[in-house]
């Protein structure tokens, strides 16, 4: 047992549960739920705490799967050239990372940020960037799924199919993700270009952009016309990025003086436009080669407060000039850049991109300052062209509004309904979007 007192990493999300548990194996694990639904308590899982939502909040029973970690199974698949590894559900990504390259494997696609469990990214529907790629629960070929009974489901696309179809973006309603078997790739590198450019020309050439390269996104500054481009395509080799470029770039620039802009902006918001202006013209364009992993992610040390949509991409354009033209017409300053990234379509039920290919729009604001009426303008825009949330980000929409936006939302329901009857794995969150 430990301190109940629990918060996640912005900040904006607090609970104390009656008690957090932190299992060292399945049977543990299977125990602890059994216990806790004969004792009319609920259980959640808690990871890294980068959700932004109270998805993982609860006043019963908290499951840190810190000692459930690590990779317990790497099997070539004959004739794919992929290799199916599977990962316990409390392993971080960046260790998983690590690991699978000392084992000449990597991930086909990731985000952009590696502090999270790998079933707590899972579990809200965390993707990358690629036209080609879906998000990061399309890489699972099999998970292992402790329910409310204490029953150990093992699910595939062969072995229980529509758990397996619910699970792998589970939003931690079914029950706890023990382990995921993941399918790999052999390690590859990634030329990354970088450069800075304009809106509208961005955003008129994006569609191409998107389809001639392996991975590409672009970060709008709001108050200007101005972005930042970055395109990913596989390479054999290549330079590799200047230690000190990096520590100028990625830690300096990107941190260490971007906290310093932010604080300045939070006690004086009129300044933002200018800061944005100005630090939007000092980008400079870079070029550099490495492993996958270390391309696409990024340090992120500045806190703050996200909401992300997916909307179809050819909407892109309007969204984003709707965005442009409310903060044009009031007065809220954002010093965070919009980010815009893209996905396959894929058949997860309660993914993003069910059926559907995306464009991502993600706007931020720094966890000091107030974000309620941007992110409701921004969610006020998505509306009008069908968005869809992020699980783990900030969003107001409830189960009927989103039963509309997912096909399956009702046979994911019903899923839950069989699994969880007595609703142990519920909290505030689940009954506002399951209903």
């Amino acid at each position: 047992m430990s301190d109940p007192r629990w918060r996640n990493w912005a900040g904006n999300q607090r609970c104390e549960p009656s008690d957090t548990v932190h299992p060292a194996t399945v049977d543990e694990l299977a125990a602890t739920i059994t216990a806790a639904a004969q004792r009319g308590l609920h259980v959640k899982p808690v990871g890294a705490g980068h959700s932004f939502t109270p998805i993982a909040l609860t006043d019963g029973i908290q499951l840190d799967l810190d000692r459930l970690t690590g990779i317990t199974a790497v099997v070539p698949e004959s004739g794919r050239g992929t290799t199916l590894v599977t990962v316990r559900g409390g392993t971080r990504l960046a260790e998983l990372n690590a690991t699978l390259a000392t084992l000449g494997l990597a991930l086909e696609n990731l985000g952009d940020i590696d502090r999270q469990t790998i079933t707590g990214a899972l579990a809200t529907g965390t993707h990358g960037t690629g036209a080609r790629l879906g998000g990061l629960a399309t890489q699972v070929a099999a998970l292992t799924l402790v329910t409310a009974d204490g029953s150990v489901l093992r699910c595939d696309a062969e072995q229980h199919p529509d758990v397996f179809a619910a699970a792998r973006v589970g939003i931690g309603a079914l029950g706890v993700v023990s382990d995921v078997t993941l399918r790999c790739v052999p390690a590859f590198r990634l030329r990354a270009i970088e450069r800075p450019g304009r809106l509208a020309e961005t955003l008129e050439s994006f569609p191409e952009t998107v389809q001639a390269h392996d991975h590409a996104e672009f970060y709008w500054f709001p108050h200007t016309d101005r972005v930042l481009t970055k395109v990913n395509d596989r390479a054999e080799d290549g330079r590799p990025l200047n230690r000190l470029r990096f520590l100028l770039d990625d830690e300096v620039l990107s941190n260490g003086l971007f906290r310093v802009v932010n604080e300045i902006g939070r006690l004086r918001p009129s300044a933002i436009p200018t800061i944005n202006q100005v630090s939007a013209r000092a980008l400079s364009a870079r070029t550099y080669t490495a492993p996958s992993y270390q391309v696409f992610t990024s340090p992120r040390r500045v806190r703050f407060s996200e909401s992300e949509y997916a909307v179809p991409r050819a909407a892109l354009p309007d969204v984003i000039g709707a965005l442009r033209g409310w903060l044009d017409g009031h007065d809220e300053t954002v010093a965070f850049p919009v980010e815009v990234r893209v996905a396959a379509a894929d058949d997860i039920w309660l993914s993003t991109g069910f059926e559907r290919e995306n464009a991502y729009v993600a706007v931020h604001q720094f966890n000091k300052r107030p974000d309620q009426r941007y992110f409701a303008a921004f969610e006020s825009i998505v509306a009008e062209h069908a968005g869809r949330p992020h699980w783990g980000k900030l969003h107001t929409l409830d189960a009927a509004r989103l039963a509309a936006l997912y096909p399956r939302h009702a046979d994911f329901v019903a899923v839950r309904d069989r699994l969880d009857p007595g609703r142990t794995f519920d909290n505030g969150y689940l009954r506002r979007v399951l209903g």
